[in-house]
């Protein structure tokens, strides 16, 4: 077993089950699981009230490890850094960057976290982004997912990304995601980014608008206004 914890962070997704339980064989031991609270800061802030170390990998209810992923070779953060990121490959665009990867964090910096719509990206600390794949981001796991995740994180990265990413880098990102033609859904992802670009003109001017994005309550009910009842679960 590896010398971190780990926390498998899920609320509604429907493969969260067996990708538990994947986490678990290739990090080799327990990974705690917290599943179904409301809030996306309250869910993360007490991820860092369930593990005993300091530094533990984090993943989130949709993230498919690569079963190749080697816990062992994971050397610690160092002093300056609140969190590592590893990639993930995106199945509808094909994209590979750090969106759904793999984290390794430290609780005390989730502790301290302070106000982003990209949760994490307001932890205190300088973050790092690995250039290895540690498996694969399967948020289009339903029509409303996979609308979901192309709606959350293309208004993040029109709106101006919280990580500092060049505005080139994001409007590429911006462009393959409403262009998604191959993976389960893809049309959705693809509508949800587009939905998600015009959501972040509207509400360039109004934060309190824009931190809908973290409700899941809210993100379902304009996902069904848009696109009805009989594609909430595929």
């Amino acid at each position: 077993m590896t010398d971190f914890d780990a926390v498998f962070l899920s609320y509604d997704e429907p493969m969260a089950n067996s990708l538990h339980s994947r986490l678990q064989r290739t990090l080799g031991g327990s990974v705690k699981r917290l599943h179904g609270v409301h809030g996306m800061r309250r869910a993360y802030r007490l991820c860092a009230e369930v593990v005993e170390r300091e530094q533990f990998f984090l993943a989130d209810g949709d993230f498919a490890v690569a079963t190749g992923f080697d816990p062992a070779a994971v050397e610690p953060l160092n002093e300056d850094i609140a969190m590592r990121v590893w990639q993930a490959v995106n199945p509808v665009n094909g994209l590979t960057y750090g969106y759904g990867g793999l984290k390794l964090i430290r609780r005390s910096a989730l502790r301290d976290m302070g106000e982003a719509v990209d949760v994490l990206a307001a932890l205190p600390g300088r973050i790092e982004f690995a250039q290895q794949t540690a498996g694969i981001t399967r948020f289009n796991q339903s029509p409303f997912h996979a609308w979901k995740a192309g709606f959350r994180e293309c208004a993040m990265l029109s709106r101006g990304s919280e990580y500092g990413m060049a505005d080139d880098d994001a409007h590429k990102r911006v462009e393959a995601w409403t262009l998604s033609r191959s993976g389960e859904f893809a049309a959705y992802a693809a509508a949800g980014a587009q939905e998600g670009v015009a959501f972040a003109c509207l509400t360039a001017r109004d934060p309190q608008q824009f931190d809908h994005l973290n409700s899941p309550t809210w993100l379902r009910e304009r996902f069904t206004a848009t696109h009805g009842d009989q594609a909430v679960s595929g």
